[in-house]
């Protein structure tokens, strides 16, 4: 069993970096707008099933595919988040995020209604996996991992050398102050969901590429998507890429001992043992 660990720890470290994208930007929503948005499950889906539209229905390569899941995840996002989630804000956090739920089930179901219940694939080209040593890769695998690390990249770029990132940035760190200086919150907080869930559908769109999709993708993936920004600390765009890498490798070495139907219980347990010595997440600054 022990010779399947390399190739385990493989699949982790790919699967870990797709997850880090939509975990960035649910961690970037949250550090803004102070409370955790549970309608990323749904954008996900969002995401996915547009950059499906865009690569089988229009016949778009997979690049562009993911510029059609960002701008319409970004763009669905706002409108969400205008119309329901903005006017609940001044009722606090609970309130606002039990709001954002049942968006989760209203886009759910547009999506649905839009796309049937039907397990969905890309026009992907089939390809012989790679071997190398005793390990076995993708190259679609390789491509998902490149795209990841690149978008993590145009992340971290834009929040370290950009206006919009260091305001952004000054919102998270303090409002208040941030207002002072001239900052209009209101319009950075529509910026970073606009990001954040253009993020979020491009990582349903990347988590999606290696499997079939389907209305309740988004769901499947929010628990290690929370989890990672939990255990990498909520608000902290690194701690939320480390996250990302604990949890993903956690649960596919997991299957050394475990059944795939237990995989997805291995995040709650990566958040109840860090929680436990560290309420504020490996790398997070404040605890909630």
């Amino acid at each position: 069993m022990l010779d399947l660990l390399p190739q385990f720890l493989l699949n982790g470290i790919i699967y870990g970096a797709l997850l880090a994208v939509p975990a960035v930007g649910f961690s970037a929503m949250f550090s803004v707008l102070r409370f955790p948005n549970f309608s990323v499950a749904s954008q996900a889906t969002v995401g996915a099933f547009a950059g499906y539209a865009a690569n089988v229905w229009l016949g778009w390569p997979i690049l562009l595919a993911v510029v059609a899941a960002f701008l319409v995840s970004a763009v669905i996002g706002v409108i969400v988040d205008e119309v329901a989630l903005r006017p609940l804000r001044k009722h606090g956090a609970l309130t606002t995020a039990i709001a954002s739920i049942a968006g989760v089930v209203v886009l759910e179901n547009v999506v649905r209604f839009i796309f049937g219940n039907d397990m969905r694939g890309y026009d992907l080209p089939l390809v012989r996996d790679l071997r190398f040593w005793d390990l076995r890769i993708g190259p679609q695998q390789i491509n998902n991992l490149l795209i990841a690390l690149g978008i993590m990249a145009v992340i971290f770029a834009v929040l370290r050398f950009t206006r919009i990132g260091k305001a952004m940035r000054a919102v998270a760190d303090n409002p208040g102050l941030a207002e002072l200086k001239g900052i209009d919150s209101i319009q950075i907080g529509r910026l970073a969901v606009f990001f954040g869930m253009g993020i979020v559908g491009t990582g349903g769109l990347l988590l999606g590429l290696g499997n079939s999709i389907d209305p309740m993708l988004g769901f499947r993936f929010f628990l290690p998507i929370f989890a990672a920004a939990v255990v990498g600390g909520l608000g902290s765009t690194p701690g939320a890429v480390l996250g990302a890498m604990v949890v993903g490798i956690g649960e596919e070495a997991s299957l050394l001992l475990l059944s795939p139907a237990y995989k997805s219980a291995v995040g709650f347990l990566f958040i109840v043992i860090v929680l436990s010595f560290r309420p504020r997440g490996i790398l997070g600054e404040r605890a909630y």
